[in-house]
């Protein structure tokens, strides 16, 4: 509604958000636990997960304004629930949440499958509109639309940041902390057996877009397409429930992301080089300090960079993050690669990773080198691994030949326990079996 104000999309919006707010500060009782201490209160790179944050809360704004409330201030609302609940309730907040915030999603994209395709004449005439249209449109590459035979060139770009995307999303640290944050590895094998099911529903959202094409919709930013849609098609009272579904997905990643980004300043920064004797309890006010830092961060991204394309923001996050990816997973397959070969090499990867997006004006996420003689379209962060790695691999032969100390391994056997199952093999030395430092 661009008219004015959407009264009753709007209460309905406020009722549901409230609802989850109360629910998050609810959750410090939830199964309570001692949140004094930094794995009942969290359980788990740092400027990675800013950006990623930030484009939920663009999801927020997005969704508010599309009721008619334009400016700042109510993201700077959802931003002071957020923290604040997150702060008090740490990562029971976001999981109670979550019960209602994947209930809210389901009901919608089933609702949206059916009854939007049912007024616009069925899937037939949505892809029918969307196959007629798609090859107008222009992408990152200059090319049209990357699925298109013969457009080899977003082919690429479209399959390099596929790739991209998903080795990044193993190396945030949010991932680990829900699979830290778990009851028992049986908890994570069955949330791993229906994983597929949600993934699914992400195929079913991005149809919402293929029917903003055959609807006609013409939004006034690339965000609000499918806020438009939703105000095209559905009568006012569930537009508010839709809204709040999008809001309140948007709270739930952005309160883990934060988490996880604390604990890991807690205890990789604070405790490793500022206060070594540091208590649970002080590492635990730190992380609590630190998610407030981190969620103000994705603000200030959100303030200072475009977010005409928010998917951006998160894609920035991709890159940085991908930079990990040598430390993190080579480190823990082979003792070869040398300490400070790692950390050159991620140094590079951030520098040159950052560079492209600049140059795009972070408005992309696809860069075109020269490469033997041809030109090729490719996601940047790949780019920036790519030369991460060269690198790292020309360092290591180098500080191997001089004889550079690697460092010394402090693991144990009992690092390599879990829930009472041995995890090094009976007569292999854990410092044999670890990880090199």
């Amino acid at each position: 509604m661009h008219g004015g104000v959407n009264g009753v999309a709007l209460a309905v919006f406020v009722a549901l958000f409230a609802l989850v707010s109360v629910l998050g500060f609810l959750a410090a009782r939830w199964r309570r636990g001692d949140l004094a201490r930094l794995d009942e209160w969290g359980v788990a790179g740092l400027l990675a997960t800013m950006p990623y944050i930030a484009l939920q809360l663009v999801g927020i704004q997005v969704v508010i304004a599309a009721m008619g409330i334009h400016g700042d201030w109510p993201l700077i609302i959802a931003f002071v629930i957020l923290a604040a609940y997150t702060y008090q309730s740490g990562l029971r907040a976001p999981a109670l949440i979550a019960v209602v915030k994947d209930s809210l999603i389901y009901l919608v994209i089933i609702v949206a499958l059916v009854y939007i395709p049912a007024k616009l004449g069925g899937f037939g005439h949505i892809f029918g509109a969307a196959a007629r249209d798609l090859p107008k449109h222009v992408g990152a590459t200059g090319k049209p639309g990357s699925l298109i035979p013969g457009m080899a060139a977003g082919q690429t770009a479209y399959a390099t940041l596929a790739l991209g995307s998903a080795l990044a999303l193993f190396m945030y640290p949010h991932v680990i902390t829900g699979v830290l944050s778990s009851k028992s590895s049986n908890v994570i094998r069955r949330n791993a057996t229906i994983l597929p099911a949600y993934t699914f529903l992400l195929g079913l959202i991005a149809l919402l877009g293929y029917m903003a094409i055959a609807a006609g919709i013409k939004p006034t930013t690339p965000n609000s397409v499918v806020p438009d849609l939703f105000v095209k098609f559905f009568p006012s009272w569930f537009e508010g429930v839709a809204f709040a579904a999008i809001a309140i997905g948007a709270l739930v990643p952005a309160a883990v992301m934060s988490i996880a980004a604390a604990n890991l300043f807690s205890r990789n920064v604070w405790r490793e080089y500022v206060r070594p004797d540091c208590d649970d309890a002080e590492q635990t006010q730190v992380a609590k300090l630190a998610s407030l830092v981190v969620k103000a961060g994705a603000v200030v991204f959100i303030v200072a960079l475009p977010t005409q394309y928010a998917i951006d923001l998160q894609l920035l996050g991709g890159l940085w993050i991908l930079q990990t990816l040598p430390a993190i997973v080579f480190g823990l397959y082979t003792r070869w690669l040398h300490r400070w070969a790692l950390l050159a090499g991620w140094a590079v990867g951030m520098v040159a990773g950052t560079l492209m997006a600049t140059s795009l004006a972070f408005k992309g996420s696809v860069y075109t080198l020269h490469v033997f003689g041809t030109d090729v379209a490719a996601y940047e962060g790949l780019w920036a691994l790519a030369l991460n790695l060269v690198v790292t691999l020309a360092l290591t032969a180098v500080l191997s030949a001089l004889v550079v100390a690697r460092g010394r391994d402090e693991t144990t056997a009992d690092d390599y326990e879990e829930l009472g199952e041995r995890r090094v093999p009976d007569g292999v030395p854990a410092a044999q079996a670890a990880p090199g430092a």
